[in-house]
């Protein structure tokens, strides 16, 4: 699932605030401080030498039934028209954003303190630098929310998503988490590039499924998808990975959706540019109300795609349909991204089309 805008304060009413110690990488009985298994990497297809946007795929134009029917936020339904545009074929990977740190010098967000000004009375332990930590709840014990499973840690940051002690090495091709709407926004600029609306985003998540328009596109009876990273298992106590993964995957290991596109459901939540709402109806078909802040004054942004997290029992978000809202300021061990390019599209192949699959 996604952290409510909530999550902050709760964690600090809760005394959940902080953690010291790192914590197991997602293992279920692996000891305090464990360290990541092995790494893994997935061969991606190669792309065509001679493909215009390299690392890109090209999302072509259409319309389609935006939302969806399992949760009250996905509504309404709307018929809407997206134009074409390039979007990156994996999630945002730890190589690729350590190059953009490397030549740019950028701190993200996790690596500072909390803006004690935007969100007034945390603890001491809060306003550290740190990011919120998925931690697997004791086998056997009941647990009644989200708390139970989640820590802010300082020192988790995108260089170490567990927490001190933890790490990134030999994890480059896992996708890039731990980072805010800030960071992630600094570098899509910085490749010329942006992050996604919420319209191109699930559009691009249905890889041409769901251009009729009927109700046989959508997604409404939440079936747990085979070719995704999500939770196999009574979340959140047991994951038996049967995905072959028990925590994030890297990326590309999973089939690509009829555009190309790899990832787009499951693994890791994605950032979109949109600013939350809580319906259809007042979100980015209107964009009349402005930023849509929280309680402690934080914007919050629609992300898309759901995680490794969501299981049937408890979180059906790995829909293209789905959406959540997450705090700008706010960096999660489950959350990443990636960019699009508003560019002409590919040329028109021998039959007049455009390769979409480039």
């Amino acid at each position: 699932m996604a952290l409510r805008f909530t999550v902050r304060r709760s964690l600090a009413l809760l005394g959940l605030a902080a953690s010291g110690a790192v914590v197991a990488w997602f293992a279920l009985d692996g000891p305090s401080g464990a360290q990541p298994p092995p790494a893994r990497a997935c061969l991606l297809p190669a792309q065509a030498g001679t493909a215009p946007q390299p690392g890109l795929v090209w999302v072509p134009a259409g319309r389609f039934p935006f939302g969806d029917r399992v949760y009250p936020e996905e509504q309404p339904i709307t018929d809407v028209t997206v134009a074409g545009f390039w979007m990156d074929r994996t999630e945002v990977t730890n190589d690729q954003f350590a190059e953009f740190v490397k030549a740019t010098g950028h701190v993200t967000v996790a690596e500072r303190p909390v803006d004690a000004q935007a969100h007034p009375g945390l603890p001491a332990a809060m306003r550290e630098p740190g990011a919120v930590v998925f931690v697997n709840p004791v086998r056997g014990v009941a647990t009644a929310s989200p708390t139970d499973w989640w820590r802010y840690t300082p020192g988790a940051s995108w260089r170490h998503p567990q927490g001190p002690g933890s790490s990134i090495a030999g994890r480059g091709t896992y996708p890039v988490v731990a980072v805010a709407y800030e960071d992630a926004m600094a570098y899509a600029r910085w490749k010329g590039r942006s992050l996604p609306t919420e319209i191109q985003w699930e559009w691009a998540a249905r890889g041409g499924q769901g251009a009729g328009g009927g109700p046989e596109h959508q997604d409404g009876d939440g079936a747990q998808p085979a070719q995704a990273n999500t939770w196999q298992g009574l979340f959140p106590v047991l994951d038996t990975a049967q995905d072959g993964f028990g925590g994030a995957a890297p990326v590309g290991c999973f089939a690509a959706n009829g555009y190309g596109l790899f990832d787009m459901i499951g693994n890791v939540w994605e950032l979109t540019a949109d600013e939350y709402t809580d319906s259809h109806a007042f979100g980015p078909l209107l964009r009349a109300g402005g930023p849509m802040g929280t309680a402690s004054g934080a914007t919050r942004r629609v992300i898309k795609g759901g995680s490794f997290l969501c299981a049937p029992n408890y979180c059906r978000r790995y829909r293209a349909g789905a959406r959540q809202p997450q705090e700008d300021d706010l960096a999660t061990s489950h959350l990443g991204f990636r960019t699009v390019l508003n560019a002409p599209g590919p040329p028109a192949g021998p039959a007049g089309g455009s390769d979409t699959r480039r």
